[in-house]
């Protein structure tokens, strides 16, 4: 299908459309810029909500008990989840079918797994154009899991609106996450296989670290929700909890603020992006490669290089 037929179908929610549209994404298509043209107008309507956490915490156990619960509700659902690289294929390791069998035959639930292809931080590079696709087909909410790579996992909070922390008891420390640099990301915490010995003792600790932080009077306190996510137990009241945070985030303004900051960010990404291309078309890496000998000779310094470099561009037009 052309570029036209392609957005046409995915503002539909056409899931083949969708799909397509995604591995474009992924793949870095020419059409990739037109695409995101299309689809603009339809966007800013979704709700982005990322779960995070070390390995083994039960994350798509999570995913998909949101899912359920959503569904019930009746809000059209979409899941995002980044998976390790196969170092064979670049693809993910964990593809779709593994995960949520029985939102399969659920036209109201689209599920998609990304390669992060070595991208640091727990997220594909191409997360935020496939949040894109995938807010414009008209999904209320986007469920986005994370890889599970423990310290490089506070990248999520840059691209959702809610971050759930999941954290289980029996890992190790108590709350294993605090050496992870995520629990300060958090805007809910989610014990999770809270039926296992320990679960209590890492509650406690928990809202002793909330307790400890500083915040302003109206401030966003995150709420510690206890679930066992294998049989549904304290998935409504987690849902509940990321429902309370969104309405905090609307009444104070808070959702626009981190919006624009992603909006910013990914700008920004795709101008750096376009200024590496120009700098390897305008110089070619053979000069980039000579300018580093120099800087590393001592010859010159990094910065009167990258003047060079930049100069080149301007040169260029």
């Amino acid at each position: 299908m052309d570029v036209s037929e392609l957005v046409d179908r995915t503002v539909r929610g056409d899931h083949r459309a969708i799909a397509r549209a995604i591995s474009l994404v992924e793949n870095g298509a020419p059409e990739l810029r037109a695409i995101m043209a299309g689809l603009a107008p339809h966007t800013g309507r979704a709700r982005v909500v990322g779960l995070t956490g070390p390995p083994g915490v039960g994350k798509s156990t999570t995913t998909a008990a949101l899912v359920a619960e959503l569904r019930a509700r009746g809000a059209g659902t979409a899941v995002l989840a980044v998976d390790p690289s196969s170092p064979f294929t670049g693809g993910a390791l964990l593809g779709d079918r593994v995960r949520m069998q029985r939102h399969a035959a659920d036209g109201g639930v689209f599920i998609r797994s990304m390669a992060s292809r070595g991208h640091l931080g727990g997220l594909s590079w191409a997360t935020p154009h496939a949040l894109r696709v995938l807010d414009a087909a008209g999904f209320a909410v986007v469920l986005v899991e994370t890889v599970g790579v423990g310290q490089a996992e506070v990248d999520i909070a840059r691209h959702a609106d809610t971050t759930v922390v999941l954290c289980a008891p029996g890992m190790g420390d108590g709350v294993q996450a605090a050496k992870a640099g995520v629990l300060e990301i958090a805007d809910v915490f989610a014990v999770n296989k809270a039926d296992r010995d320990g679960a209590h003792a890492t509650v406690r600790e928990l809202r002793q670290m909330v307790g400890q932080a500083d915040r302003a009077e109206g401030e966003w306190r995150p709420p510690i929700v206890s679930t066992v996510a294998a049989d549904g137990t304290g998935v409504a009241e987690l849902l509940d909890r990321i429902d309370a945070h969104d309405a905090h985030l609307r009444r104070t303004g808070e959702l626009e603020r981190r919006r624009r900051a992603r909006a910013r960010e990914e700008v920004e990404a795709i101008a750096v992006g376009a200024l590496r291309e120009r700098l390897a078309d305008v110089h070619g890496h053979a000069a980039l490669d000579a300018l580093a000998d120099r800087v590393a000779a001592g010859g010159t310094d990094p910065y009167a290089a990258a003047d060079t470099l930049l100069a080149a561009v301007a040169d260029a037009g």
